[in-house]
């Protein structure tokens, strides 16, 4: 069976009717990912060595992706050993993704588009993960993928930030149906969408929509803790179409800078303007020291990643989650 081996010395086996993703994770391995359908892009890594095979569309993958090595470890198996130019992650050891119950404990209008839900789960259930990592609601006979929006906490709650879309299965639910008291189901932990061990001088939030919630959550983590980024500067980058749409902003304690960008400003808007990925560059911060998490539309991930690393930030310290539309199973 061929063998996979990582940058840092790490090895598995890959079987040939699976991912070389779900090979990593069976093993306790745990890779970057989250769409796992090869559309957001999270799990792309070079080919150092050996040859793989294609067991779904890459959608997401260029031509000059492909070209240069590239593969989605989602939609890839290996037909040789393989060598791939990424680590495993090793604050997800352990992890396993269950299902467990959850009921609705509260439901909150954030905007005329936007809801959190509050989720509470049975005493008996595990209810573990770092924050930055999403979940999959099962509601209505689909399922959908949520940002969480807190850190864990003792009342074992999770809380959700839930945008309306037009036509949206769960959307009608969410902001129709759904009652306090209802009985949902819910996978967790899912994703790889955490803050990494570093010693960066300056670490980056940018964060588009109801991307926001990944970030809310690391920074309610970072506030408990303060030691787990030192000295480091933190920045948060906002975006949203209008001035409506911001319905959170950073407590005082955080001691993060914060700021709100308006991409359609109306006359009564005063504050800036434009696209995040701009208004980070427009403020000099040096990137070859900086660490970026990005969480948001896919546009604003592809748009930014690549302005920012031909501005020095490295590869390697763009950490992203890309929302993509809904698939009928992750």
């Amino acid at each position: 069976m061929p063998v996979a081996t990582l940058r840092n010395g790490k090895r598995f086996e890959v079987d040939a009717s699976v991912s070389v993703l779900s090979a990593a994770l069976g093993q306790g391995i745990a890779l970057e990912y989250s769409c796992r359908t090869g559309r957001c892009g999270v799990c792309k890594a070079k080919v150092m060595s050996g040859d793989t095979i294609a067991i779904q569309h890459e959608e997401c993958l260029t031509a000059d992706d492909a070209e240069t090595g590239y593969i989605l470890t989602c939609c890839r198996s290996a037909q040789s050993d393989v060598t791939l130019d990424i680590e495993d992650l090793g604050r997800l050891a352990g992890q396993r993704p269950h299902t467990v119950p959850a009921r609705i404990a509260e439901i909150e209008n954030l905007t005329s588009t936007v809801v959190r839900v509050t989720l509470r789960f049975p005493p008996r259930a595990t209810i573990q993960f770092l924050p930055g990592q999403y979940i999959d609601v099962m509601a209505g006979g689909v399922r959908r993928s949520y940002s969480i929006a807190n850190a864990p906490r003792a009342d074992r709650t999770i809380t959700l930030d839930i945008r309306k879309f037009e036509g949206g299965i769960l959307s009608r639910y969410w902001f129709g149906e759904a009652a306090v008291g209802d009985l949902v189901r819910a996978e967790l932990p899912l994703g790889t969408f955490f803050l990494r061990d570093s010693s960066a001088e300056t670490i980056v939030f940018l964060a588009t929509g109801t991307g926001i919630a990944p970030v809310r959550a690391i920074i309610e983590e970072i506030t408990a803790n303060p030691a787990m980024v030192g000295d480091a500067q933190l920045l948060i980058y906002w975006g949203n179409r209008h001035a409506e749409d911001f319905y959170w902003e950073p407590p005082v304690e955080a001691t993060a800078t914060f700021h709100p960008v308006l991409s359609r400003p109306t006359d009564t808007w005063t504050g800036r303007t434009g696209y995040i990925q701009d208004a980070l560059l427009s403020d000099g911060v040096s990137l070859e020291t900086a660490v970026v998490y990005a969480c948001g539309s896919q546009s604003m991930i592809d748009a930014a990643g690549i302005l920012l690393q031909r501005h020095g930030l490295s590869r390697h310290h763009y950490h992203f989650d890309a929302f993509v539309s809904s698939a009928p199973v992750k």
